[in-house]
């Protein structure tokens, strides 16, 4: 029993004018993944296309920020108001406590 052919996709060929940069970024990426570079493209115009296209509402981001340290009992309780201090030391001019 043959298999039936899947029907053609139609394809529209579109130019898209790269820098040197870019062109090279792009090579790259299709020598190391495998992927032609027609097919990198297009990946990267969906992916972009479910950031931008989305609806989020205002704020949307801070829902993924929220709770992504888990509930560790270790973490200090004053590491809201004195991130800096932690991130980067006391000694730091960035680390200094902020007068009260």
């Amino acid at each position: 029993m043959a298999r039936a052919r899947k029907p053609a996709r139609v394809r529209e060929p579109v130019q898209v004018y790269l820098d040197a940069q870019d062109r090279d970024l792009l090579d790259r990426m299709a020598q190391k993944s495998g992927v032609s570079r027609a097919e990198l493209l297009r990946r990267g115009l969906r992916k972009l296309a479910g950031d931008v296209l989305t609806e989020r509402p205002p704020g949307w981001s801070l829902d993924v920020l929220i709770g992504c340290l888990g509930d560790d009992p270790t973490l200090p309780r004053d590491l809201s108001t004195r991130h800096d201090e932690y991130l980067y030391g006391p000694s730091s001019p960035l680390g200094k406590p902020r007068p009260r």
